[in-house]
């Protein structure tokens, strides 16, 4: 008689066929990590796959049979979110990657759930030149979806956070039930989300412990001819809310972004602001242009001043870099011989940026990191995602646990502060339930108790007690 491990295996066969399952030593090892710090998890099967019919067999095989199912698309989170915590199967949705519908007069695109951005990004230049969508400071591997369910945020940070983008969203349940949200649960639009009760929020930041996305319907935003950048040299980070404030308050803007770093050989850490713009005509552009550097003239006291920096006197290295899309932050990585790139995300009133500056560079000076910031706008100066970042040497485990003990008192501070960390991992999710009201505690297992009654759905995550 065949073992539990083989009939699951033989069964997610039949579902997806042969190619499209694994039990191989080496990619279980693939896929029971991440890119980051933490610590890796084994998976018991990898599956890839292609429909939303096949991840609904695969979520009822998993409830029938009490196996843990965790959803990985780019798997680029760094926070070990789709790593197997309790085992189980991984379940790879690169293969559903179809972009299915751009509305163009409604300004928005339904995609699978394994659409990369630069897949997304591409096919807009290529077919609607006059649309985009928010880009991340990621990999062109990242997954529209996977950044859109995880608070990400982009070039378009004026528009707010990626899952405020979201219109509608198709799931599959933990007892394999399909459902549409938003519009379209009654119309064949995927245009909004109101004035209907408000369901795509049980999907969001909920790292796929109350269902699978398999597709998702995201805003687009007019694409401008002209794109352009003022970079401001930030010599006291006193000055950020203030300034942030001023900038945001026009609304002129596309996106406002911090990066601190002391690149390797430097001599201090260099922070600058960028304020990113874009117009139809050139005459729109320089009048936006002369606006933010009259602003911050006389900007501030003198040793405190947000000071115009000209891109003509900066490594035009630095201003290609600033000027792509996506910035790859994780490009950091490199700054440490073997590699390897972790930080703690946290969601921030703008009022504590320099609170927040001043304890993690204490932070990372205990820990032996030089720091490493960047700062970016959401909203209109409504808040900011202040990443505190620790280059790490993989092959140096000594390196390793450095970065995991930053990690650690950053969250704490985070918190300290009244800040929500960010993508947390599981000791930083254990830390904020740590704070959380018991009763919304109670509430959030009420709701994956409904929309996860076998407790398969990426188990571990969010669990408390």
């Amino acid at each position: 008689m065949a073992s539990g491990e083989d009939h699951v295996y033989e069964a997610l066969r039949t579902i997806v066929g042969d190619p499209f399952v694994s039990r191989d030593r080496e990619e279980l090892y693939m896929y029971s990590r991440d890119p980051g710090a933490s610590i890796p998890r084994s998976a018991d099967w990898v599956v890839l796959p292609s429909t939303t019919d096949e991840v609904q067999k695969i979520v009822i095989l998993a409830r029938d049979m009490k196996v843990p199912v965790v959803p990985i698309s780019g798997g680029l989170t760094l926070s070990g979110l789709a790593v197997p915590v309790k085992g189980g199967i991984v379940m790879d949705m690169r293969r559903m990657d179809r972009i299915i519908e751009v509305n163009e007069r409604s300004r928005y695109v339904v995609v699978e759930s394994g659409v990369s951005q630069g897949k997304l990004l591409s096919f807009l230049k290529e077919n609607y030149p006059m649309l985009r969508h928010s880009m991340p400071d990621a990999p062109p591997s990242a997954s529209v979806v996977g950044n859109t369910l995880i608070y990400g945020s982009g070039h378009l940070s004026k528009h707010g956070a990626h899952s405020e983008m979201i219109n509608g969203l198709e799931v599959v349940l933990g007892d394999g039930e399909v459902l549409r949200l938003g519009s379209c649960a009654l119309s064949p639009y995927w245009f909004g989300r109101g004035p209907l009760p408000d369901l795509v929020s049980l999907f969001v930041n909920w790292f796929g412990t109350t269902g699978i996305v398999t597709r998702l319907s995201l805003k687009l935003y007019p694409s401008h001819p002209l794109r352009d950048m003022l970079i401001f040299l930030v010599q006291d980070p006193k000055t950020i809310p203030q300034a942030v404030s001023m900038i945001t308050s026009t609304d002129m803007m596309e996106d406002v972004l911090i990066v601190a770093s002391r690149p390797p050989k430097a001599p201090s850490v260099i922070s600058l602001l960028t304020v990113y713009l874009t117009a139809e005509t050139h005459e729109e552009l320089d009048f936006k242009k002369e606006l933010f550097v009259d602003m911050f003239k006389d900007f501030g006291q003198e040793g405190s001043r947000m000071v115009f920096t000209p891109k003509e006197m900066l490594p035009q290295k630095l201003i290609h870099g600033f000027m792509e899309e996506p910035q790859y932050a994780a490009a950091t990585a490199d700054f440490k011989k073997g590699g390897g790139f972790e930080y703690v995300g946290v969601v921030l009133p703008l009022s504590k940026v320099p609170v927040a500056w001043k304890m993690g560079e204490e932070i990372a000076r205990k820990h032996g990191f030089d720091p490493l910031y960047t700062v970016r706008n959401v909203g209109l100066g409504h808040g900011v995602v202040f990443a505190f970042a620790y280059p790490f040497n993989r092959a140096d485990e000594e390196s390793l646990q450095r970065s995991r003990d930053a990690l650690a008192d950053t969250n704490d501070m985070a918190l300290e502060l009244g800040g929500t960390p960010w993508k947390s991992e599981l000791e930083g999710q254990a830390k904020i339930m740590a704070r959380m009201d018991p009763v919304v505690l109670s509430v959030m297992d009420g709701i994956k108790r409904v929309m996860d009654p076998g407790g398969i759905m990426n188990p571990g995550n969010w669990k408390h007690g």
